[in-house]
């Protein structure tokens, strides 16, 4: 298909698992039968004996403990000295293998699976794990090794299991596709996993059986491997029957075709529905189709009855992507024209249903709590498992937490999402290690999914929404409630030891976060003496380098347009000492943003890979990245967002282009710069504007006027126009905390977050503009005018434009340093920050 489409020939080289049906996944890849080689399991460089023995058992968890004794018999047996892999099916199942063996060893040698390493080279790799099991398990010479593990804690496993340091490994069954890791003797405990979609108990597929059993027998050190296949009693004749002779093959398209026609639509490479059913022709799918229709619910191999199903197939499918808004069907009935939420959908990696459902549910007054659960109930949530009794679990979590779930929905994954993120907000201890591997894959997904419901927020100009959605992310991020002080992000710092920083001379409880920071920047001593009675010299060292990094930005911003007005027009002065910038009607200008980052919040990885954000509760490295966006609070519209950063310079320019309102009049818009990765950070700035009727001589392409008029206008024209930082704390009037809730100082008697506004928004204001009024010049419908990290394509001004490539703004010019550029200005930004937040 790709050749066909470049015309060059691509070159494919692939090595599976033994198939019974090489030569259609051969057909399918356009490789003939001189470039196939398919070998029986009789070449094997290592002989492999295999057995398989049935354990008795109608329930799972039940069945799989009783085939740890037979595990460690079959290890005195087959590989007393020997490396051994335990493949079961779930990250609970190798704890639980493990410390099963552990107890069977210790009646004889709790050591015995240790080898040729000093007992204090073991103690300090067993000192560098994080994960608490391993650390046990470690010292008896047993590794675990699953995904929910840290990468340097699997590295670790996997550099004692290669050099013989420990003696068996027990991992899940993914391992076998993964880390080349073989052993002496293989034990499949199991071949059953919990489906998540399906609620139920299924079987591996027989090539991942195969796939594991394949992990025994060493070249270089066996003459023989072994592997011991424990499974269903009633499934023992099936294996015996099968692992030599596989089922071929088939296709899964089939279930994920509606996905894959959006992103080809998307990409250009489907344009027709004629187009979507040559896709179709190319696909495995298809050869399999024809070679098993039965299968696949086709009746018989008639040409006429096969274009009828591929036909129905496809209407299917674009039928589907219509519904999720994803793709419009042309007026002649067979163009497809991908939307902007199928770009989302594409540029995110995420599901057409997932799309539709933020679609669906999202308004101008989204809250908190509401796209907390929207973001619980997404497709990519579907699989995450409810294992066997964990909804007594979820049940008794539950009760603790401050947000009710409904009471018949504790087996479903949904809701676990939803009390993981919970406990994560209120830093509740996990109940399980389970569930600390299972918050992970939460996290591995939510800021993702998040990006992609903040352009769909964006996309429809909802301000609220939009400002609720980023402060979701924060929230996941640091692992904070949004009326929790800010100051709980800081390393080992408790609710209760809150006051220790607000004793400050002259100072109340009511100081804002970066107040705090500032406090504190230059005094470690005052830091020491107040803090010294709840923290060693450790923790204070390591709270005082994390206030340090915390980047208190400066901030500027200019409008700049192609505009220019009369010479003897003089602005107005505006609240602040600001002036009323003065703009035509309806027209678009720029405001450029420049953020600055005082020397002392830089650090030594700026210049390569950029700041690292603080937050050591989130699974992996973050990025210290920023969101610029400006709106209309009194309408609640959203008019111009870009995402930036990180900083890897100390300064940061980021330009916004956005249209004026087309009635004439005075207009605040505000303009915010948000952290994306801490609380307490945020700020926002009044932008005055001064909405004038355009006359015919200012509609005049400015290449018509004469240099020196023009020059000599824009002199006229004020440039600057800087107001003071309005920085948002939780609990102040401008954040969505009510004033009530916040940080010590202001109540005890913490908000509903689902009564919160945005800064300056009443309550009462409950009907919002749908986003951009048609009217707009050359901007499609309901698209912001400068929603700039939008997926290739989605710029409004980037109609004939290639995928990934956008003009700068209107009405700037390309100059030494292009928008988006890092750079050092040279100038010392510590002391004009202070004095600004002072």
């Amino acid at each position: 298909f790709i050749s066909s489409h470049t015309e060059q020939q691509v070159r494919v080289v692939g090595l599976s698992t033994a198939l019974a049906n090489a030569g259609d996944v051969g057909s399918w890849l356009n490789i003939s039968n001189v470039g196939m080689f398919n070998f029986k399991p009789s070449v094997r460089p290592v002989p492999l004996e295999v057995h398989i023995t049935g354990f008795p058992g109608q329930h799972y968890c039940p069945r799989m403990a009783t085939m740890n004794k037979p595990a460690y018999n079959d290890i005195k047996q087959h590989s007393p000295d020997k490396p051994v892999l335990i493949f079961v099916a779930s990250r609970r199942q190798t704890r639980l293998t493990a410390y099963d063996l552990i107890s069977h060893a210790a009646a004889e040698n709790p050591k015995q699976w240790i080898h040729d390493i000093a007992d204090g080279e073991l103690a300090a790799l067993i000192e560098s794990v994080g994960d608490t099991n391993l650390k046990h398990t470690l010292q008896f010479g047993i590794g675990l090794h699953h995904a929910g593990l840290h990468e340097k804690d699997r590295r670790v496993v996997e550099h004692l299991f290669t050099e013989r340091k420990i003696q068996i490994l027990v991992a899940t069954a993914t391992l076998a596709w993964g880390v080349n890791l073989p052993a002496h003797l293989v034990i499949i405990k199991g071949t059953e996993f919990y489906d998540g979609k399906s609620n139920r108990y299924v079987d591996f597929p027989i090539t991942d059986v195969l796939q594991m059993m394949g992990r025994a027998g060493r070249p270089q050190y066996d003459d023989q491997g072994i592997a011991c296949i424990y499974v269903h009693d009633i499934k023992k004749h099936f294996y015996k029957k099968f692992l030599y002779e596989p089922f071929p093959v088939e296709s899964n398209l089939l279930g994920v075709l509606t996905d894959h026609f959006n992103a080809e639509i998307v990409a250009g490479t489907v344009k027709t529905k004629q187009d979507a059913m040559d896709y179709l022709t190319w696909t495995y799918f298809f050869r399999r189709l024809l070679k098993n229709p039965a299968y696949y619910h086709l009746e018989d191999l008639e040409d006429e009855n096969i274009n009828t199903f591929l036909s129905s197939i496809v209407s299917g499918k674009i039928n589907e992507l219509e519904q999720s808004y994803c793709v419009m069907v042309d007026q002649d009935g067979c163009t497809l024209l991908p939307q902007i939420l199928g770009y989302i959908a594409s540029y995110y990696y995420l599901s057409h249903k997932t799309v539709k459902m933020f679609a669906d549910t999202l308004n101008p007054a989204s809250n908190v709590n509401e796209i907390l659960q929207l973001l619980c109930d997404v497709t990519e949530y579907d699989e995450m498992p409810v294992r066997h009794n964990e909804d007594k679990i979820n049940e008794e979590m539950s009760s603790s937490l401050p947000i009710r779930v409904p009471s018949f929905s504790y087996d479903s994954p949904h809701t676990k999402v939803h009390l993981l993120l919970q406990a994560h907000f209120s830093r509740q201890a996990m109940p399980m290690t389970d569930y600390i591997t299972d918050l992970k894959s939460v996290h591995d997904q939510a800021i993702r999914i998040l990006q992609a419901m903040l352009d769909v927020a964006a996309d429809s100009g909802w301000l609220k929404t939009s400002l609720s959605i980023m402060h979701l992310v924060k929230m996941i991020i640091q692992g904070c409630w949004m009326k929790d002080d800010p100051l709980l992000q800081l390393p080992h710092v408790e609710p209760y030891q809150l006051p220790l920083f607000y004793q400050l001379e002259g100072s109340s409880e009511c100081l804002s976060f970066p107040e705090i920071l500032l406090a504190y920047s230059n005094r470690q001593d005052l830091l020491r003496k107040n803090l010294q009675s709840d923290f060693d010299e450790r923790d204070i060292n390591q709270i005082h380098r994390a206030m340090s990094h915390m980047p208190l930005l400066r901030v500027s911003h200019a409008i700049t347009g192609s505009e220019l007005l009369d010479k003897n027009y003089a602005p107005k002065e505006a609240p602040g000492g600001a002036v009323w910038v003065p703009v035509h009607a309806d027209k678009e200008y720029s405001i450029e943003v420049k953020l600055t980052l005082p020397r002392s919040g830089k650090s030594p990885q700026n210049k390569k890979s950029g700041r690292k954000a603080h937050a050591p509760r989130f699974n992996k490295p973050v990025d210290e990245t920023w969101w610029v966006l400006m709106g209309e609070i009194e309408t609640g519209e959203l008019i111009a967002m870009k995402r930036c950063g990180p900083f890897r310079g100390n300064t940061l320019s980021v330009p916004l282009a956005f249209y004026t309102p087309e009635s004439p009049g005075t207009h605040i818009y505000t303009l915010y710069v948000i952290s994306q990765t801490y609380l307490g950070l945020d700020q926002q700035y009044p932008v005055y504007l001064e909405v004038l009727e355009s006359e015919i001589v200012y509609q005049m392409d400015a290449e018509m006027l004469d240099e020196e008029e023009e020059e000599m206008y824009l002199d006229k024209l004020p440039h600057d126009y800087t107001t003071k930082p309005s920085f948002v704390p939780p609990g102040s009037v401008n954040s969505f905390i009510k004033p009530e809730a916040g940080p010590p100082g202001f109540s005890d008697n913490p908000s509903n977050m689902a009564d919160n506004f945005p800064p300056g928004l009443s309550p009462d204001i409950q009907n919002f503009p749908p986003g951009l009024s048609p009217e707009n010049q050359n901007i499609p419908p309901g698209l912001s005018p400068d929603i700039q990290n939008f997926p290739p394509g989605l710029s409004p001004h980037t109609h004939n434009l290639p995928p990934g490539l956008s003009p700068p703004p209107p009405g700037l010019t390309r100059t030494e340093h292009q928008p988006g550029e890092y750079w050092d200005d040279d100038d010392d930004d510590w002391d004009e920050s202070t004095t600004a937040w002072s």
